[in-house]
């Protein structure tokens, strides 16, 4: 019986609090951190496809040793930096992350030009099944960060919007979330339309 009062005060309060916003923040955050996944999910499909990139070249272009090494640094190092759901907060690894990520996408970029003065690569048959799922996990990329970065303008929204804020300030005491902030044309995917400019050629 001495449990009773509590439990009354459990029973109208719970209500109260999901009403008023108390379960806006954990939720939102979780988005968030889905989202971010996602993100990491597709950088690490491409990833995984630049060894066979890389190795195909090579038959056929094996003295862009440069070009090649390049890329292939350049992937060790992006993953090699992580940025974890729970480090999302931190501005420093994010920006890490994302020059990380950043110099990958410049080194794809120069092995594709390069691509370019070898019509033989071009038209073999792995390397065009290669170019297209690269461009479809560019694609991919693209995708789940706008949807990151909208997951996190909600979320960063929430922190600073009655009533959430005041749930942040008195319980949870989250810190906004990083988002991605470089230019457009620093992020832009490589561009892979081998096929137009063979048959234009």
């Amino acid at each position: 019986m001495a449990r009773l009062p509590a439990f009354l005060f459990l029973t109208l309060a719970l209500p109260l609090l999901s009403a008023c916003g108390y379960n806006t923040i954990p939720t939102l955050e979780e988005q968030a951190k889905a989202a971010w996944s996602e993100v990491l999910n597709q950088y690490q499909r491409r990833a995984d496809l630049i060894p066979n990139l890389v190795e195909t070249v090579k038959g056929y272009a094996s003295h862009e040793r440069e070009v090649l090494e390049s890329v292939v640094e350049a992937r060790a190092k992006a993953t090699q930096v992580t940025v974890t759901p729970e480090t999302l907060s931190d501005p420093n690894a994010f920006k890490a992350f994302q020059e990380s990520q950043a110099g990958l996408t410049s080194a794809l970029s120069r092995l594709l030009a390069v691509v370019e003065n070898y019509p033989d690569l071009k038209a073999n048959q792995n390397f065009l099944a290669l170019q297209a799922q690269l461009e479809g996990t560019e694609n991919r990329i693209a995708v789940a960060r706008r949807d990151y970065i909208e997951a996190v303008r909600v979320y960063n929204t929430s922190l600073k919007t009655f009533p959430p804020m005041i749930w942040n300030a008195l319980w949870f005491g989250n810190q906004p979330f990083q988002n991605f902030t470089a230019a457009d044309d620093a992020m832009q995917p490589p561009k892979v339309d081998f096929g137009t400019q063979q048959q234009g050629g």
